[in-house]
């Protein structure tokens, strides 16, 4: 049965994601209580404060896709980010409507990013049966997996290397976390995630390590996650990627399609 881009799609994306950020964010706050990590739901999305103000996962998921977006919801996440010392950053789908975008623009937002959203079908998938995929034990391999990571996505900008380890190290201490490692020769090369949330499954945190590039690492993690997806159920994928990206590409030869292109508004500060 065809899956179209619809209000119903977009709704199933968005919490998934949005769920997958809430449980990095409760992770956080077991692993450094002292952080102040914490997350809501007001108006249907969830707004989340990592503890680490430049987090990816400090932001809102969700608003205007499950209710009328109104000034008290705004206002109530607004003063959220804001007691935090956090900026205020929603992540909004096209689909919550234009009135959405024209009430952030009167509010002072401006958008600051684009995510295009990919989807397809959750279905088997046959890698090169010379690459070894396994999903890890967090507790052991748990700082293996984050410095793979880490290598992978701080190649262009190694000063943020350390950043990046801690935030897999996070993401391996979230509960029931499903990591993912591939090595080729014994060498461990790549590492991706994996999020479940009411049948839609979030591949997401794929980086491989410089020396082990276009080598089909990338491309035996997305089979092994995507069996992994029908174990459990999900007749959904999604993925996010910088428009017009390599990353895009890439999730395109693999069968994903573009739901939408979902806009990162952030408030402009008071001076």
């Amino acid at each position: 049965m065809p899956v179209f881009s619809d209000l119903a799609l977009a709704r199933r994306l968005e919490r998934t994601e949005a769920h997958s950020n809430a449980m990095f964010v409760e992770a956080r706050a077991r692993v450094a209580p002292e952080s102040g990590a914490q997350w809501i739901e007001c108006g249907g999305a969830y707004a989340m404060f990592d503890g680490v103000v430049a987090s990816p996962c400090t932001q809102s998921f969700g608003l205007g896709l499950f209710e009328d977006i109104t000034p008290y919801i705004l206002d109530t996440i607004e003063r959220f980010f804001r007691d935090l010392g956090a900026p205020v950053i929603h992540e909004v789908s096209p689909l919550a409507g234009v009135d959405v975008a024209q009430l952030l623009q009167a509010r002072g937002y401006r958008p600051v990013e684009f995510t295009s959203i990919l989807y397809r079908q959750v279905e088997s998938v046959s890698p090169d049966p010379a690459i070894v995929t396994r999903l890890i034990d967090p507790q052991l391999e748990g700082d293996v997996w984050a410095e793979t990571m880490a290598r992978g996505w701080a190649l262009d900008q190694p000063e943020f290397h350390g950043f990046l380890r801690d935030m897999g190290k996070v993401n391996a201490a979230r509960q029931d976390p499903l990591c993912f490692l591939a090595e080729l020769d014994g060498q461990t090369g790549a590492a991706a995630g994996l999020s479940i949330h009411e049948g839609v499954a979030l591949f997401a945190g794929a980086a491989t390590v410089p020396e082990m590039r276009r080598r089909g690492l990338q491309y035996a993690l997305l089979a092994a996650r995507m069996q992994l997806a029908i174990t459990k159920q999900c007749d959904l994928a999604m993925m996010g990627a910088s428009p017009g990206s390599a990353s895009q590409r890439n999730a395109e030869r693999h069968g994903f399609r573009i739901a939408y292109t979902r806009i990162k508004w952030e408030l402009k500060a008071v001076l």
